[in-house]
């Protein structure tokens, strides 16, 4: 009689969250999350769409891409592994370039092998591109990727956005950290107990 009453609450419990009603078909476990990956990648998704269409920057990669790349970002993969996971492993200075606008930086973009005060100061003379790097000792090309890197750390322009994107993120670590302590207790043992999937059915 425990062990029902223990299945009841846990049915009622996902029903109250996910608005589902109706029990279908048996499965290995139940999801680890509230809300799924998809779910969350969906919501910065149309975050990443505003952002867009105010022409805040241009990119050849979609919305829905620029949202996995944010949560693989998060999930600490590196710029070719998140192209590999959009499907193309070239698209990784494509990625990169991406990342960069929306402030999601890793250590080596700052990494310059000569002092960034001087960088700046020289971007700031008038100079040339040509002129500066050959003063800085290195190519055009990777002295762009560098202004690429200040200009969008001191750039505030898509802030509320970004903000809002974080907190999503946050919104699923806290779903996350639910699910994992409603394992610990006896809410917990009853998943094991149910094997049972929700699903919509309106």
């Amino acid at each position: 009689m425990q062990e029902d009453k223990r299945k009841q609450e846990l049915l009622q419990l996902f029903s109250n969250i996910s608005g589902k009603t109706r029990i279908v078909e048996p499965m290995k476990k139940i999801h680890g999350t509230l809300r799924d990956r998809d779910a969350v990648e969906r919501e910065i998704a149309l975050v990443m769409r505003e952002i867009l269409e105010q022409g805040f920057f241009k990119t050849k990669l979609k919305p829905i891409q620029l949202a996995r790349l944010i949560s693989s970002y998060y999930a600490g993969k590196n710029d070719t592994e998140i192209a590999r996971e959009l499907g193309d492993e070239k698209l990784s200075k494509t990625i990169a370039r991406a990342r960069v606008q929306l402030k999601l930086f890793r250590d080596l973009d700052f990494k310059m092998p000569f002092d960034q005060k001087r960088m700046e100061e020289l971007l700031s003379s008038g100079k040339t591109m040509k002129e500066i790097s050959e003063e800085l000792g290195i190519s055009p090309s990777t002295l762009r990727e560098y202004r690429h890197v200040i200009e969008q750390r001191d750039d505030t322009t898509i802030d509320p956005y970004l903000e809002r994107i974080r907190d999503v993120m946050e919104d699923r670590d806290l779903s996350e950290q639910m699910t994992r302590s409603a394992t610990k207790d006896t809410l917990g043992e009853s998943i094991d107990i149910t094997e049972a999937e929700l699903i919509d059915v309106t």
